[in-house]
């Protein structure tokens, strides 16, 4: 699995563990399917994201002008959650490689405005 495409799946385990009682296993599994070996890349991405999710949301909240991180459209919310755990925990991957990943998942879940709300907030994150 390229790493584009692992982030892809990720968004979506990540979504699906934001508004389910599921557990990442379950998510991952949910949207691999059971039987596929799960990508290492894939796994951190999930895991770390969730498992940091308190540290993750709290830096957020600090980059955040005018919004409060429970307000924020569900899309948004998981790429930026997702991004930062891979700025704050990834360091093999460029930061600007996060971002402009991050600014592509936005295109594709998010609204015409998704993409340069991320990149606002993660632009912080590299000044």
């Amino acid at each position: 699995m390229k790493r584009h495409e692992a982030r892809e799946k990720a968004m979506q385990a990540l979504f699906q563990l934001d508004s389910t009682e599921m557990t990442p296993n379950e998510a991952m599994d949910h949207i691999t399917g059971e039987e596929e070996v799960r990508d290492p890349f894939y796994a951190s991405l999930v895991e770390g994201t969730y498992g940091n999710r308190e540290e993750i949301d709290e830096s957020l909240k600090s980059k955040l002008e005018n919004w409060k991180l429970e307000r924020l459209p569900k899309v948004e919310r998981t790429v930026l959650r997702m991004a930062v755990y891979e700025l704050l925990h990834m360091e093999e991957t460029p930061s600007k490689v996060v971002l402009n990943e991050a600014i592509e998942l936005s295109k594709t879940f998010g609204d015409e405005k998704s993409s340069r709300f991320v990149n606002g907030v993660l632009s912080k994150y590299t000044d």
